[in-house]
């Protein structure tokens, strides 16, 4: 499986698709667990580097159910860069079958035939097939979130508060934090967190991006339209 290609579709709601999201995480992903034989082992330093690189995807091969071929799962786990409650994000797993032997340290690649993958978020869980990821990509952002998602709240905090204005209806109750939770092509996420719980609110860009470049004329735009309302947010002082 090539995992690349075709422009993702535009899912509803501007919101990425389950196989965009799953393909998200892995094109950012620094570690992954590998579980074959029995065995579990961390992969680390994975640098941002799409694991697929290693392990590539094939569909499942009819007539194959009578050759032993080990079982692997891959296990990704999406954690928020900011210091939110709750930070972890997402988690994938990939399930399938050994087609050529796995070893963590071996600079060859590995086969690996394709059973399942599971995306599990706070909205629930979904399964994406393999055409599902062969046709869609990456999302641009992904490998630059975190640092983005750092950087704005390190040294313009500010803004941060500033997009609060942009939420509506704001929660009943004071709002303790304002943090940005997650960023993507079709917008940024923010937490707001309460005394008791909190509440996840997407801000949608003007327009989805199509490279990381476009990334600042759209967030200033965002911050543009949050200027321009004049309620005030309730965080304390």
């Amino acid at each position: 499986m090539r995992m690349s290609g075709a422009a993702p579709a535009t899912p509803a709601a501007g919101r990425p698709t389950d196989a965009e999201r799953v393909r998200s995480v892995l094109a950012a992903a620094h570690s992954m667990t590998v579980v074959t034989d029995g065995l579990r082992s961390e992969v680390r330093h994975l640098n941002g580097a799409d694991p697929m690189g290693r392990l590539h995807l094939h569909p499942g091969e009819p007539g194959g159910d009578g050759e032993h071929r080990p079982s692997i799962r891959l296990e990704f786990t999406d954690i928020a860069p900011t210091p939110v409650r709750d930070r972890v994000r997402a988690r994938v797993t990939i399930l399938g079958r050994l087609l050529s032997p796995y070893t963590d340290e071996g600079a060859d690649s590995t086969c690996m035939e394709f059973g399942s993958a599971v995306l599990e978020t706070a909205q629930g869980r979904s399964y994406v097939g393999i055409e599902e990821l062969d046709a869609a990509c990456p999302d641009p952002l992904a490998p630059y979130e975190a640092g983005m998602l750092t950087h704005l709240l390190n040294d313009h905090a500010e803004l941060v508060t500033l997009l609060l204005r942009l939420v509506q209806p704001l929660p009943t109750g004071a709002i303790l934090r304002v943090l940005p939770l997650a960023m993507d092509r079709y917008g940024i996420t923010l937490r707001l967190e309460q005394r008791r719980g909190h509440r996840d609110v997407r801000l949608p860009f003007p327009s989805p991006l199509d490279d990381v470049e476009q990334s600042g004329v759209q967030i200033q735009a965002l911050f543009s339209a949050a200027r321009r309302r004049s309620h005030r947010n309730s965080l304390p002082a």
